[in-house]
């Protein structure tokens, strides 16, 4: 391939994906009208308008969108190799993103990054919290975490955490005045906290599961958050039931802030797993990060 013709598709792929001259001109270090440039040659060599300009927009054409829906990935796998090949060298470098859920960010991948990197100063992590099961892959992340069950085949998973359990709890204040649930379908006539979560614009149903039946119970309640922290403070002021991972709730169970119901109904599920590309070439900074996320536990 010509260079002037990947400059080209560099260029309008940085534009397509900004939907911004400006913000991709600052990204690819040349000036707007140069940008500019360089993308109208590429559409007049191929005959298509690529992009449809406005005074405030800038969005791919039909054309636009099937190249960077099959170009745009093999690029980036040019760039991934080149990465690389950079890396090899004897001190890991390089920047890791990585998608993954408040409680999984807060409980599995900041005590395992945290003591990693006073010790390679040259490697930078960026974690986006995110409980929309993003695709990696178009959003331009090294890898995700989610849940076991959540984790795409095509992908390569390494577990990072032992297997968890949720937990239903509400506050003595709240008991006082209420009976404790004993069904998960009890839960209906309770002020239950919700979690809403982006993916489907819905709230979060409830999971439960006993002598192989499984339930899921979509509750209600006056107050919906998408953060554990919030869901977490109002359920210990009172205002009602929450639905949360165990390990996040002991402490406040055993100095008796929080009382715990349906235990019986909330098994073990699989737990945390950091995926990544099958075809992703890890650089020996990105492979210094699995390792030391890699659960080691009991399987």
């Amino acid at each position: 391939m010509p260079r002037d013709n990947l400059n080209e598709l560099t260029a309008f792929l940085a534009v397509a994906r900004e939907e911004s001259f400006t913000r991709a001109a600052a990204k690819l270090g040349v000036s707007q009208s140069a940008l500019s440039h360089t993308v109208r040659a590429l559409e007049e060599r191929l005959g298509v308008r690529l992009l449809t300009r406005t005074t405030r927009s800038v969005s791919p054409t039909e054309a636009g969108e099937r190249l960077l829906r099959t170009v745009g990935p093999r690029l980036d796998e040019i760039e991934t190799e080149l990465i690389a090949l950079s890396a090899l060298r004897e001190k890991p470098a390089g920047t890791i993103r990585i998608s993954a859920g408040e409680h999984a960010a807060d409980a599995v991948l900041w005590p395992a990054i945290a003591p990693l990197l006073p010790d390679y100063p040259d490697i930078k992590v960026e974690i986006i919290v995110d409980y929309g099961l993003t695709d990696i892959v178009a959003e331009r992340f090294d890898a995700g975490v989610r849940l076991g069950e959540q984790v795409a085949r095509d992908m390569i998973a390494v577990r990072i955490g032992p297997d968890m359990r949720m937990a239903v709890v509400g506050s003595p204040t709240y008991f006082a005045t209420r009976p404790k649930p004993r069904t998960p379908q009890d839960l209906t006539t309770h002020n239950c906290i919700n979690l809403r979560l982006p993916t489907y614009d819905g709230l979060y149903a409830w999971e439960f599961e006993k002598a192989g039946r499984e339930l899921k119970v979509r509750v209600e309640g006056q107050l919906v958050f998408n953060t554990a922290a919030l869901r977490m403070n109002a359920v210990l002021a009172g205002l009602g039931l929450a639905y949360l991972p165990e390990e996040q709730v002991t402490a406040h169970l055993a100095n008796g802030r929080l009382v715990r119901v349906l235990a019986d109904w909330c098994g073990p599920f699989p737990g945390y797993h950091l995926y990544y590309p099958s075809r992703r070439q890890a650089t020996p900074a990105f492979s210094l990060l699995v390792e030391a996320l890699r659960y080691r536990g009991k399987e």
